[in-house]
């Protein structure tokens, strides 16, 4: 029964992440093909997907408990022929800015379908397979992103040959009707998602919510510490494979956009690994040094970006992503040793097992406000990068940005986990 939910649980958060990242691949083709919305309106759409995103993975935490698993997967699959909807409507029609600001919006529900997914499928599996059942769940929607970002593009190349008589060039005035198809395409596999979610999940009866418990976990300091690194980490993932696609088409040819999807890919393909070597070494040495392989990554990117080299820069971000998954891993591995720590410590008279349960329930709140807060990066890392065009003309200021961020990282995490005498280092964090 667990594999089964599983299955139909992957599918659904695939499809949510491929549906939030529709405007990573609809806005590329709308400035390869000069649509009329400046470059700030184009990331600005982008950024607003990532924020209602991000602001979704609150209440979505908690539908699973409050609805049931099975129901509250098929509704939030049924809720994803919202935006599906509403893009074709906005390519296919003379819209307003405003109704492409609003499409973008909808498209935040396939966001929050990370955070219920995996709050649900934690219920089906005991502790000793919790870890791997949770990976694979988080793995298969992040690769959402990737297919998108293959999948758009080649539904874009097919309609505009069929609407320009056979050629894939731009057509006069900014022709969008073909972008459609970047959403079109998905209506199949949601109507599967929500008839498999019905007849192949289940309810359980002993999931409870723990609105409580969430509130309480907001007080802690640690959990906006994790919460800081999660940006980083998953931050980075996820604003970088929204905004990839775009700086791609404005710094290098326009078409450059196709090979974005090289970067989520090799991001979620690296997060288990990430994890796996976390379980050896510990999450904290792994997260001080893929922080700094990323602020690396970075300084090369930029080298690149100085030298007009494409394949050097396209290079140094699919490295970038690969170490961001692996950051994805290790930071979600410190989380419940973070929490048991800290159970212990503040109640060194109980028993292992109600030191343990606190530590489960505590690390099952922290979750979900450290994936809403992390997933802000899909915002920060946009508007950044547009700021950056609007001040500059390029990307390079915000590559630097960036790449003091990643530093800050690497010294809060030693600062707080791996710093000789404090509680974190003494555990093991």
């Amino acid at each position: 029964m667990a594999r089964r939910n599983l299955v139909w649980s992957v599918l659904a958060e695939n499809i949510g992440f491929s549906v939030w990242q529709m405007f990573s691949i609809a806005t590329a083709v709308l400035a390869s093909i000069g649509y009329g919305f400046t470059s700030d309106q184009l990331f600005w759409l982008v950024a607003t997907a990532g924020l209602v995103g991000a602001v979704m993975r609150v209440p979505y935490t908690f539908m699973p408990a409050l609805v049931g698993g099975r129901n509250w997967t098929v509704v939030s699959a049924a809720l994803l022929l919202i935006p599906v909807t509403l893009l074709t409507v906005a390519a296919t029609t003379d819209q307003p800015y405003w109704f492409w600001v609003l499409t973008a919006i909808t498209c935040g529900f396939g966001g929050g379908n990370f955070a219920s997914s995996m709050a649900n499928i934690s219920f089906f599996y005991p502790d000793r397979e919790k870890g791997f059942a949770l990976g694979l769940n988080a793995a298969g929607g992040n690769i959402g992103v990737a297919i998108i970002q293959l999948v758009g593009p080649l539904a874009v190349t097919a309609g505009a040959i069929a609407v320009v008589g056979g050629s894939t060039g731009t057509t006069e005035g900014g022709d969008a009707r073909y972008v459609q198809n970047v959403a079109l395409i998905w209506v199949p596999f949601i109507v599967l998602a929500v008839v498999g979610a019905w007849f192949g999940m289940n309810n359980l009866s002993g999931a409870k919510a723990n609105i409580a418990d969430q509130a309480a976990i907001a007080r802690r300091k640690q959990t906006w510490v994790m919460s800081f690194l999660y940006i980083g980490a998953f931050g980075s993932f996820i604003g970088f494979s929204g905004a990839f696609p775009l700086v791609l088409a404005n710094e290098f040819a326009a078409d450059t956009y196709r090979y974005a999807f090289l970067g989520p890919l090799v991001g979620s393909l690296s997060r288990p690994f990430g994890g796996w070597l976390a379980d050896r070494v510990g999450g904290a040495k792994v997260t001080v040094v893929t922080f700094v392989g990323q602020a690396l990554a970075i300084g090369s990117a930029i080298l690149f970006l100085r030298a007009e080299s494409f394949g050097g820069f396209l290079a140094s971000f699919l490295v970038l992503f690969a170490i961001v998954g692996m950051t994805n891993g290790s930071t979600y591995r410190m989380i419940p040793i973070i929490y048991r720590a800290e159970a212990a410590s503040d109640h060194p008279g109980e028993s292992p097992a109600a030191v343990l349960y606190r530590a489960r329930r505590d690390t099952a709140a922290a979750v979900g406000i450290i994936s809403a807060v992390g997933a802000l990066g899909a915002v920060f890392i946009p508007r950044i990068v547009s700021e950056s065009y609007g001040a500059t003309g390029g990307v390079e200021t915000a590559l630097l940005s960036f790449c003091g961020f990643y530093i800050a990282c690497v010294a809060v995490t030693w600062f707080v986990y791996l710093r000789r005498g404090t509680l974190m280092q003494q555990a093991g964090v």
